[in-house]
């Protein structure tokens, strides 16, 4: 499906009732998490549903004596009540007939005090202790120590030395000033007495790498915007379901990106779980039918969705939360610099401006990157990448609860884009803070990365020993993509692949494969020319490693080569080639000034060199990464 179609029939700024339901599907395995014990959540969360549980029974039995009616108490079916239910019965209804309506109204008070500061609890509480941090390891003892924002520690999981961890595969920085920058409409909202905000997303229903995507372009709009982001629950993932039953295959994306800590690097981002904010805002009353205005409660009052069917769970969000079907391949989301009505206009104002130029031709970027820091008209012109509209976080939104953003491939709305290409800043300095911000938060465990770094040296150790001349253990890369991949004008044979790919890696270099193919055979040819490698050959140092991670760690070693060779179209190729630019500007390698990388395509041809020279964004937005991510990144905003 291409990222340019829109849903038709339905208007781009809210979705106002649930669609039409897809075909039915398995039910989903519950987590194969292995405890059972309450953590201090479940505890709190036991409180206020027993608080509110009370509360209800005895005023519908004081209040409603005369038709002795309970039924319509809307917490009455929750899961929690139902344990406590039988066994509290009798001894409630005597309690209940006996006090006086003064004694209910002692009772309602504790319980506003205990909601209180139950809520105070709750708003003390981080994504570590709100989202399930599932181990990637399935060894006792995997340390759960906090990871480094600036550096990386490897000694707890297994190696390498620190120093060899952080010579290899930190790219990331620890820019004290930006971990202080808070989103103009957090202050704006906060300035005004607002209350919470929120942001809640449907992942991708496509392979990792877009559910990565997606995921990103998200949690950067929460950022940009200052509220608060709902992960969604624990679920499975496309292709990421290996050993069903021996391992966990439920994920959440805590179990990929360190969000534990997330709050506590950064001022400007709060991030609770789907859990919490149903008990905060869709349990005390606060979400409402969009159609009839009703108040509606979750799908059988369930709070914990983590291993469920998630169909009328999404439908149920859809239909009580205020929905945008902004589509990546045809409008620009537009951040205006502040919350003022005039910053609205003057973002508007510009793109009649450029549009009554007769906007701007595609080719006039190439090798000509406007400067990050350069008028906003400018950074639009070449921003807009062709497209026409521009989807305003204007007044109507900011004022808004909640957001959230579907993928419902049935109406083509989808969020399969990168977050640099979708996202536009006013604000120069906004827009280098949500690039640094995903450069610098948004990577991989530090668990993976100290396992990516334990192969990294070995394969230098082998190219060390195995090629002449190669003191610092050089080696190279490709990523051949067979597999389920929809663009077949990629599935190339080896031969061709060989001959397409000899000229940037010498004869004899030891070469790292990436790739889903299962046959070894299909590389018989690059065995003659090469000393070849697979993650195969490494499994002695990824001993109690979820095998589900292993594409992670393909990247992750990929990213390290000193040439790579990738697969055009593919999101897992393209990843690995912003994290070969993340490293290149950090070590100010040739060309690095351009956003310029070591890296090619098989096919087609005039794509091969694509990432040796600045491309600028263009569609499809997917089908590979652009250096406007990368480029001048690390540009002081100091005032």
């Amino acid at each position: 499906m291409s990222d340019t179609q829109t849903a038709e029939t339905t208007s781009k700024n809210d979705y106002n009732a649930p669609p039409p339901p897809p075909p039915p599907r398995r039910k989903r395995l519950a987590s194969t998490s292995t405890t059972n014990r309450p953590n201090n959540y479940e505890v709190i969360f036991m409180m206020i549903v027993s608080a509110f549980t009370i509360i209800s029974i005895m005023l519908n039995m004081v209040l409603h004596e005369s038709t002795g009616n309970i039924n319509d108490n809307p917490i009455k079916h929750h899961p929690v009540l139902k344990r406590h239910r039988n066994h509290n019965r009798n001894s409630s209804k005597k309690m209940m007939i006996q006090k006086s309506s003064a004694n209910i109204e002692v009772l309602r008070s504790d319980l506003q005090e205990n909601v209180e500061e139950t809520v105070s609890n709750l708003d003390n509480h981080n994504v570590g202790t709100d989202i399930a941090m599932k181990s990637t390891s399935s060894q006792e003892g995997s340390s759960n120590e906090e990871h480094s924002l600036g550096g990386l520690k490897c000694e707890s999981y297994g190696g390498p030395d620190d120093e060899i961890a952080v010579k290899e595969m930190v790219y990331w920085s620890d820019i004290p000033s930006d971990s202080k920058f808070v989103s103009p409409f957090k202050l704006n909202n906060n300035a005004k007495g607002g209350t919470t905000q929120y942001m809640t997303f449907e992942p991708d229903g496509g392979g990792w790498n877009n559910i990565r995507m997606a995921m990103e372009t998200v949690v950067a709009m929460a950022f940009a915007t200052g509220r608060t982001l709902v992960m969604p629950p624990a679920q499975r993932m496309y292709l990421l379901r290996k050993d069903r039953g021996k391992q966990t295959t439920d994920f959440s994306f805590a179990d990929f990106f360190h969000l534990e800590t997330l709050s506590k690097e950064h001022d400007g981002i709060d991030i609770i779980s789907t859990e919490e904010f149903l008990i905060r805002e869709a349990l005390s009353g606060n979400l409402r039918n969009k159609t009839t205005g009703e108040v509606a409660f979750p799908p059988g009052n369930r709070t914990n969705w983590d291993g469920q069917d998630l169909k009328p769970f999404k439908e149920y969000m859809r239909s009580v939360i205020y929905t945008p079907l902004w589509s990546p391949g045809s409008c620009l989301v537009a951040f205006p610099a502040s919350g003022e009505p005039h910053d609205v206009e003057h973002l508007q104002q510009m793109l009649n401006t450029i549009q009554t130029e007769g906007g701007t031709k595609y080719r006039s970027f190439e090798n000509n990157p406007t400067p990050v820091d350069a008028p906003p008209i400018d950074r639009m012109r070449e921003a807009l990448a062709g497209r026409s509209e521009l989807c305003i976080y204007d007044e109507e939104m900011q004022n808004a609860p909640v957001i959230h953003f579907m993928c419902y491939h049935k109406m083509r709305v989808r969020l399969l884009t990168h977050f640099y290409s979708f996202l536009f800043f006013e604000d120069w300095r906004h827009q280098l803070w949500i690039h640094r911000f995903v450069r610098d938060h948004l990577r991989y465990l530090d668990e993976l990365q100290c396992a990516a770094a334990r192969v990294v040296t070995e394969l230098r150790s082998i190219a060390m020993r195995e090629v002449e001349n190669n003191p610092d253990g050089h080696f190279d890369a490709y990523h051949i993509r067979r597999g389920d991949f929809q663009f077949k004008e990629t599935r190339l044979e080896a031969n061709e692949l060989y001959s397409r790919s000899k000229e940037y890696v010498p004869e004899g270099s030891v070469l790292y494969i990436a790739t889903d193919e299962r046959k070894k055979d299909f590389f018989k040819i690059f065995g003659e020319h090469y000393k070849v490698y697979y993650l195969d050959n490494f499994m002695h140092l990824l001993q109690g490693l979820n095998t589900n991670y292993y594409g992670m760690l393909d990247q992750l070693i990929a990213s390290k080569a000193r040439t790579f060779v990738g697969t055009f179209h593919s999101t897992f190729t393209g990843y690995i080639n912003r994290m070969r630019a993340y490293h290149a500007t950090q070590r100010k390698l040739p060309g690095h000034e351009m956003g310029i990388i070591q890296s090619f395509y098989f096919n087609p041809d005039h794509q091969k060199d694509a990432m040796r020279k600045y491309t600028p964004i263009r569609r499809p937005f997917f089908s590979r990464e652009f250096p406007v991510a990368w480029r001048d990144i690390d540009k002081s905003i100091e005032a």
